[in-house]
């Protein structure tokens, strides 16, 4: 098999290079979020990007490194807004604004977290080591964060990391069951009404006087 052009004698890769590597990349992450990895082929995606076999086997050595490429670069966006989160910030409304985030990026990057949703569901075997080295210590540290601020009296008692997989669950619902989702809801406009209905659902969980509210019913 030739070397990757990028591999070659060290060089840096041309725009051409760059380009068709980027369409690669596009065309894969239709076929994967599609036909999850085990029933994508390479024949699948150098059809959805136009070029050869032979050509898509010139930047990457398979269909493994294609997919190992997309879930690298998509764990740092899907990460970005837990990074975000401020620990100096309104806890109510940081926890809120990561629930919009992580809505917008099901509406904007719905076969992404398709992507995602299979690798894991595979039992993670190619992304099991940056969920131990990457997610988990971002994890820990913003539990940490939201039990320091529960400790303080600035939240509603909860476990911070099933709230955690409580907002993953109720936004990224909206990217991995789409079909479903748009049969249920028509033409209405179906994030407008989720970022209303989830920032008025986790709002009353977590605000400090909710436990009391609910305790005088």
């Amino acid at each position: 098999m030739p070397q990757a052009p990028a591999a070659q004698a060290g060089r840096k890769p041309s725009r051409i290079q760059l380009r068709n590597r980027k369409r690669i990349l596009e065309a894969a992450l239709e076929v994967f979020s599609t036909h999850g990895y085990r029933g994508a082929t390479l024949d699948q995606i150098a059809a959805e990007a136009g070029l050869s076999k032979p050509n898509i086997l010139y930047y990457f050595e398979g269909k493994e490194e294609i997919h190992v490429t997309l879930l690298n670069q998509l764990l740092d966006a899907w990460l970005a807004p837990l990074h975000a989160i401020d620990p100096a910030g309104d806890p109510l409304d940081e926890i809120l604004t990561y629930v919009r985030r992580k809505l917008a990026m099901s509406r904007d990057l719905p076969r992404e977290s398709r992507l995602f949703a299979n690798e894991i569901l595979q039992g993670a075997p190619r992304m099991g080591p940056h969920l131990e080295s990457v997610l988990k210590p971002l994890v820990d540290q913003t539990s940490m964060i939201i039990q320091g601020w529960i400790a303080a009296g600035r939240l509603s008692p909860v476990d911070p990391r099933h709230l955690l997989f409580s907002i993953w669950a109720t936004t990224q619902h909206y990217a991995d069951f789409e079909a479903q989702v748009g049969v249920l809801m028509g033409d209405v406009d179906v994030h407008a009404g989720a970022s209303a209905h989830l920032e008025a659902m986790f709002g009353r969980l977590l605000r400090p006087n909710a436990a009391m509210g609910q305790g005088r019913q």
